[in-house]
C-alpha cells in the first residue's frame, strides 16, 4: 500500500515493461515459483516486514534477478528506490507501446496446479472506465477509497485506472492491518465521498464501534471479491442509508457484472451484466440457461485463430501466459468460460452459485487449495490431504483442511498448531488452515481423484445439524 506502487506502475506502463504485481505477504516458496514462471528480471519491494529476506532466499535458488529496488527502507544489496527517485529528471521520455503489447501480468489461484498467469494488454485500462463511471459512481469533486493490497488485481480496480480516467482522486492509506473502526474515523477525518471493500470488511466495520462514527460523506458504497450476503446488506443500509452495491469480475477481466448506477439493488444479487460485454449464462452444452437454471457465466469472446471470427473485447484476458491447454480451456467457440456459476432470474438480475473449480474466496483473497495442499504434504505428519472451503461468518469463507495422517502420527491441538504454523511460514499466511480435521481416509472416485464435493456436502449437513441444537451445548 506504499504510494511508491502508483509511481512505479505508472513508469513501467511508459517504459513498455510488463508489471507483475504481488502481495508482500509471499513467502520464499511463492517467490521462488512466480520467479521462475514469469522470468522475473527487475523487483520492487517494501523494506516492512519479512518479504525481502524471502526475495533474497529464493534468488539463491533462481539467480535471475538483476536489479533489487527498497521502498521505505535500506538493505545491503538492494537500491533504494527513493533517494534514487529523487536524482532523476523531471522529464520522463516515453516508449511507444501499441494496444496489443502486454501491460500486466497478474497470478491467480487454481485448484489443479500452480497459480495461473493472466496477461492483459493495454487496452485493459480504458476498460475500467465502466468500473469507475457506472459502478463505482466517480466524480471528479469525489474521493475514493478502496481497501484492497495493492498485490491484488482489485487494486487496479479501485485504485488506479478508472478513478483517475474519471479525473477523481484516489485515498491512499498505508496500514499493516485492517481495523473497521480506523477505517471509519479515515472516512470521517478526510470526508471520503465512495468506498469499496469485500464484504468481510464491512461485516468487520459493523462490528467494530461503527455507530462512533458520522460516515455522512460517504455517497457510495460497492462491494466485490466474494458473496454478499443479505443480512449484511440490511444492516450497512440501516446504518447508512445506502445500498451496498455488488459486482462480479475476476483478474482475467474487469467488472463485467454489477449493480450500476441507477439501479435497485436486490439483497445478494450481483447485478445485471454491463452493455461492454455479451454475458450468458451457459450450461454443460453451451446452451443458454432458463430462468432460475444454474449454469457457468460465459462473455462472448474471441481468440485469434479460433476459428469464431468473434474479436476479444477490451479488458479480457489475452490468455494464461505460458498455458495454451488452460487458455484453450477459458477461451473457446466464441466464449471466455469464467468457471464461475450462477442463475438469472425474470428481471435478468445475476445470482452467484460458486466456482466451478473449487478456488476458496476468504475474506476478499483467492486461495487454491492446490498449493496449500502442497505445502502440507511436504510435513512428514500429513499422508494425505484435501483442501476446501466451509461457511465462516466473518471471512465468508474459511479453509478447512482434512488430513490423512501418516502412520505414527496421532491427531491433538499440538499437531493442528504444527500444522497450521508451518503453512504459515511455508506460504502466504492467508491461506492457512484455520480448522484442520483428521479422517481415515479421503472420498474418492473411482479413478482416485479426492471428491471435495462429498467434503463440503458433509461439512454442510454438519453444520445444519448443529444450527438446531440449543445454544448451551455449543459451550465457548
Amino acid at each position: 500500500r506504499h504510494y511508491q506502487f502508483w509511481f512505479a506502475v505508472l513508469a513501467l506502463h511508459k517504459l513498455g515493461a510488463v508489471g507483475v504485481p504481488a502481495t508482500n505477504l509471499l513467502t520464499v516458496k511463492d517467490l521462488n515459483y512466480r520467479f521462475g514462471a514469469a522470468e522475473i528480471k527487475h523487483i520492487v519491494c517494501t523494506a516492512q516486514g519479512n518479504v525481502s529476506g524471502f526475495v533474497e532466499e529464493a534468488q539463491k535458488t533462481y539467480g535471475g534477478i538483476e536489479t533489487r529496488f527498497m521502498a521505505k527502507g535500506g538493505r545491503d544489496g538492494w537500491i533504494d528506490f527513493d533517494a534514487e527517485l529523487e536524482k532523476q529528471p523531471a522529464t520522463f521520455a516515453r516508449e511507444k507501446t501499441a494496444v496489443e503489447d502486454v501491460l500486466l501480468l497478474y497470478f491467480t489461484s487454481g485448484t489443479t496446479g500452480y497459480p495461473k498467469m493472466v496477461r492483459h494488454d493495454h487496452s485493459y485500462p480504458i476498460a475500467h472506465i465502466i468500473t469507475a463511471k457506472y459502478w463505482h459512481n466517480m466524480q471528479a469533486d469525489g474521493l475514493h477509497l478502496t481497501v484492497s493490497d495493492t498485490g491484488w488485481m482489485k487494486s487496479m480496480w479501485g485504485k488506479l485506472y478508472g478513478q483517475w480516467l474519471m479525473e477523481a482522486c484516489v485515498f491512499t492509506y498505508d496500514f499493516d492491518r485492517f481495523s473497521g473502526d480506523e477505517i471509519c474515523a479515515l472516512v470521517d477525518k478526510y470526508e471520503i465521498s465512495t468506498l469499496c471493500c469485500p464484504p468481510t470488511m464491512y461485516r468487520l466495520i459493523m462490528q467494530g464501534s461503527v455507530n462512533s462514527y458520522s460516515l455522512a460523506s460517504l455517497e457510495y458504497c460497492v462491494t466485490a471479491g466474494e458473496a454478499l450476503n443479505p443480512d449484511l446488506f440490511d444492516m450497512w443500509k440501516e446504518r447508512t442509508g445506502l445500498y451496498l452495491t455488488e459486482g462480479f469480475g475476476q483478474t482475467e477481466t474487469p467488472v463485467t457484472i454489477c449493480n450500476s448506477l441507477n439501479m435497485v439493488p436486490k439483497p445478494g444479487s450481483m447485478g445485471r451484466p454491463l452493455p461492454l460485454y455479451e454475458t450468458q449464462i451457459l450450461d454443460e452444452d453451451g446452451r443458454q440457461c432458463a430462468v432460475g437454471q444454474t449454469g457457468e457465466i460465459c462473455i462472448r469472446c474471441g481468440l485469434e485463430g479460433d476459428g469464431s471470427g468473434v474479436k476479444r473485447p477490451s479488458g479480457l484476458m489475452m490468455e494464461y501466459y505460458r498455458d495454451t491447454v488452460k487458455t484453450a480451456e477459458a477461451i473457446h467457440d466464441g466464449w471466455y468460460h469464467t468457471g464461475d456459476t450462477a442463475w438469472r432470474d425474470e428481471d435478468g438480475y445475476y445470482w452467484y452459485v460458486g466456482r466451478t473449480d473449487d478456488v476458496i474466496k476468504s475474506s476478499g483473497y483467492r486461495i487454491g487449495p492446490f498449493e496449500i495442499e502442497s505445502v502440507l504434504l511436504e510435513h512428514a505428519a500429513v499422508r494425505e490431504c484435501a483442501v476446501t472451503g466451509v461457511p465462516d461468518p466473518v471471512r465468508g469463507t474459511a479453509v478447512k483442511a482434512t488430513i490423512v495422517l501418516a502412520p505414527d502420527y496421532t491427531a491433538s491441538d499440538d499437531l493442528t498448531k504444527e500444522l497450521q504454523d508451518y503453512v504459515k511460514k511455508t506460504t502466504a499466511p492467508y491461506k492457512y488452515p484455520r480448522i484442520i480435521s483428521y479422517v481415515e481416509a479421503l472420498p474418492k472416485t473411482v479413478n482416485g481423484k479426492v471428491r471435495r464435493a462429498a467434503i463440503r456436502a458433509e461439512d454442510e449437513a454438519g453444520a445444519e445439524a448443529a444450527s438446531t441444537r440449543p445454544p448451551e451445548e455449543f459451550g465457548g
